[in-house]
């Protein structure tokens, strides 16, 4: 506050997205009510809060969208794949009130990136189950064309990772690494300067780093995200990422193209999260559910 100016405040809200009970998953921070605060102003919130992203909700610009959602990491860059920032956003959106009587269920849309896409609010009897969120349209973009070089920026050895590595994109282009086992997904210590080199390389965003032997049986894959594009030295519940991943599994055989996949992370920082994807038809949705564990404000 400068002396002589009124005081602003501003609520936020702390949700942990991709989890079951408080302190898992993806602490994502909602601002929601951020029309008329200046696109430098939200930025600098993002890096007071300092949490992966934090998503501010504002009046949508594009007609037929419930609501327009911005977020922005603590490096002040923009992301605007439908993921944890978006999921958490539309918990906490159904879950203090903002969308009216939930019943059995919404059928709303949300503008995020420039794009619309559906949003499904689920619920039984006015009880919230869960977010489904449908991502943008699924794309295998380039190979990685250099494997070693991509093994020594994530510390590892050339063949702890299979052939391979994809970019893949249903709204944010991330790398799609695959490694020989758990136990080097664990085992990985990337050197942020040159895997922000290799991403680069590859025209991706971050690299999702992934094995076929999950902790819990009933998942297809473990995984552990790096984005230092955008500031991000590791995530532990990155829904751009799996949808893109289960899509990329599907492509190659080793999932159903229909139906419901879950895929784990978070294990490497303390906060396990399961992330649920179905599959149908070249769609990609999005599901989970959220934990809100704080309320406050900002004084400004």
């Amino acid at each position: 506050m400068v002396q002589g100016h009124p005081m602003t405040t501003i609520r936020f809200h702390l949700v942990d997205v991709f989890a079951e009970e408080p302190l898992a998953g993806n602490p994502l921070a909602v601002v929601p009510d951020a029309n008329g605060l200046d696109e430098a102003l939200l930025r600098r919130i993002a890096r007071e809060l300092n949490q992966s992203e934090t998503t501010f909700l504002l009046d949508p610009a594009v007609p037929g969208a419930s609501a327009r959602l911005r977020s922005f990491t603590p490096a002040g860059a923009e992301v605007s794949g439908a993921g944890h920032n978006s999921l958490g956003a539309w918990w906490w959106l159904a879950e203090s009130g903002w969308l009216g009587p939930l019943g059995d269920g919404l059928a709303l849309r949300q503008e995020l990136g420039g794009r619309v896409l559906p949003v499904a609010v689920e619920a039984r009897g006015g009880r919230l189950l869960s977010i489904g969120l449908t991502q943008g349209g699924p794309q295998a973009l380039a190979e990685h064309p250099d494997p070693a070089t991509l093994a020594a920026a994530l510390g590892l050895g050339g063949d702890d990772l299979l052939p391979g590595a994809r970019v893949v994109s249903t709204g944010a282009a991330h790398l799609m690494v695959q490694a020989r086992d758990r136990a080097t997904v664990a085992a990985a210590s990337p050197d942020a300067a040159r895997l922000l080199a290799e991403l680069r390389r590859a025209s991706a965003q971050g690299c999702y780093l992934y094995s076929l032997d999950p902790i819990d049986a009933s998942a297809v894959a473990h995984a552990r995200f790096f984005n230092p594009t955008v500031g991000l030295w590791e995530d532990p519940a990155t829904g751009s990422a799996a949808g893109p991943l289960a899509w990329h599994l599907a492509e190659r055989g080793l999932v159903p193209s229909a139906g419901e996949v879950a895929i784990e992370q978070g294990h490497a920082l303390g906060r396990p999260s399961r992330i649920a994807v179905r599959l149908a038809e070249g769609r990609v949705e999005l599901r989970g559910r959220c934990v809100t564990v704080a309320d406050g404000a900002l004084r400004l």
